[in-house]
């Protein structure tokens, strides 16, 4: 079993930054991934992190502007995320599963709650 909490989610300006976090407890030797779900539309891959950190990936949507890590010794995944724009206001999951990292959210098998991320213009 994981347990799966986001938080860093608000209000920002267009251009600003943000950072997510989402601290795991439970197993955690998981890939994590962060998706998002924005009114009216499914939810998408934003990035994913293997295990030990050592592979990423990247929606092109976000590459170069958002930066995914994990700190293993607090079990915590981040998502560093700038020069938002109002395209990225969505809810923000990250979730969890074995083995390889994946950006279908259909295998992932744990997920958090969410945290709201709204960019104004």
């Amino acid at each position: 079993q994981v347990q799966l909490v986001e938080s860093g989610g608000g209000l920002v300006q267009a251009g600003g930054p943000l950072r997510l976090s989402c601290a795991a407890s439970g197993r955690t030797a998981y890939a994590m991934g962060w998706f998002r779900q924005a009114p009216g539309k499914e939810r998408e891959f934003v990035s994913a992190i293997n295990w030990s950190g050592g592979r990423t990936s990247y929606a092109d949507s976000v590459k170069g502007r958002f930066t995914i890590s994990r700190d293993g010794a607090k079990n915590t995944v981040y998502l560093r995320m700038n020069s938002l724009t109002p395209e990225d206001t969505a809810v923000y999951y990250c979730a969890a599963r074995p083995l390889a990292l994946a950006t279908d959210p259909k295998v992932y098998d744990y997920w958090g709650q969410g945290t709201q991320v709204t960019v104004s213009s």
